[in-house]
């Protein structure tokens, strides 16, 4: 006679259920891995193409398809790859430049202290009491190298991994990027008649004009931050340079780099001044960030308004929401995505309030 908590036959009860292994957990989830990537790599190829399109059509009516269909394509591709090689080599050479000096100064600090910075006593407030928290925690010896031990510890092994993964994984995801602008760029003009054709089919007449403006969004909004962040990043660069800033054409292109975000320069500026204001250079360090809000203004207020907002057809309050709310939505991505996709919203809502 069964007993009445016995699971029917053929039928597992939980416990059974517990102990099954969970073999296609691993390659559930490196496919899932695989499907972010490639939506991540076809995304970026498409923004990167779609900002990039009036010039390849000009190298392409300048070398018409055919012997050239493959060697267009191929420098188009392989120019944009080093548009992102270049910076991160650049870095890399850098790091490597003062790996050693950061070595001996991480040794002196154990063995000596950090002295008080000269500007830490000619601070308008607080300065007495700044200098007596930093002879306490920073100047004393021992105090100094606890803390550079607690630096250390076996937490760095743990990040320095992390660090690898992500470094492994972004090299991948750009590897997918530049294989698929590849096809994007031999393939762009069928990719775009059938684009339409589907628009058209999908949305009616309208779809067409949507697509088309979403298109433009997305290129006006390339334009609108890579080139007004190169900008920025060459002027302040060069004010680097004069200021006698450390390593001026790296804050320049971290400058550049953090510009694409509305102002997100001015994190990069305001650094550098402290620095020369640790340097006990007061009145370039004023110089820096007097200039830098003013190239920030006027790129923030004025040029990017006017290049973003007349390909969206949006103020640039509409445009900067779109950009906001791409970042938290889809990281990096959504500063270009985040745009568009409020254009086609507005657009949308206009025809069917219109009609």
């Amino acid at each position: 006679m069964m007993d009445d908590h016995t699971p029917p036959a053929g039928r597992p009860d939980a416990t059974t259920l517990t102990a099954l292994p969970a073999s296609g957990a691993p390659s559930q989830k490196f496919a899932r891995l695989a499907l972010a990537v490639a939506l991540a790599a076809l995304a970026w190829a498409a923004v990167i193409a779609i900002g990039t399109w009036p010039l390849y059509q000009s190298a392409e009516r300048r070398w018409p398809p055919g012997r050239h269909h493959l060697l267009v394509p191929a420098v188009f591709t392989a120019a944009v790859g080093l548009l992102f090689l270049v910076p991160l080599i650049m870095v890399g050479v850098a790091v490597g430049q003062e790996a050693h000096g950061i070595a001996a100064w991480v040794h002196d600090a154990r063995s000596s202290g950090i002295p008080v910075p000269a500007f830490v006593q000619h601070l308008p407030y607080f300065s007495g009491q700044a200098a007596g928290l930093w002879q306490t925690y920073l100047a004393d010896p021992q105090a100094a190298g606890g803390l550079l031990e607690r630096l250390d510890s076996g937490q760095v092994v743990s990040v320095s991994r992390r660090v690898g993964a992500e470094i492994a994984q972004r090299a991948v995801l750009f590897a997918f990027t530049l294989l698929t602008l590849f096809f994007l760029y031999k393939e762009g003009l069928v990719l775009t008649r059938q684009m339409l054709a589907a628009s058209r089919r999908a949305f009616g007449p309208d779809g067409e004009h949507v697509g088309l403006q979403m298109v433009a969004s997305v290129r006006g909004t390339v334009n609108g931050l890579v080139l007004v962040g190169v900008g920025e990043g060459i002027l302040l660069g060069i004010a680097y340079g004069i200021a006698g800033a450390p390593h001026a054409a790296l804050l320049g292109m971290f400058t550049a780099i953090a510009a694409m975000v509305p102002f997100g320069a001015t994190v990069v500026f305001v650094l550098a001044a402290l620095i020369l204001l640790a340097q006990g250079s007061t009145t370039a360090a004023i110089i820096i960030i007097v200039f830098g809000f003013v190239v920030n203004f006027a790129a923030d207020h004025a040029i990017r308004p006017a290049l973003i907002g007349g390909a969206t057809r949006l103020p640039f309050l509409w445009v900067l929401l779109g950009i906001l709310g791409g970042i938290e939505t889809w990281g990096l991505l959504g500063l270009f995505l985040g745009p568009a996709i409020m254009a086609a919203l507005i657009l949308l809502r206009r025809e069917w309030t219109a009609g």
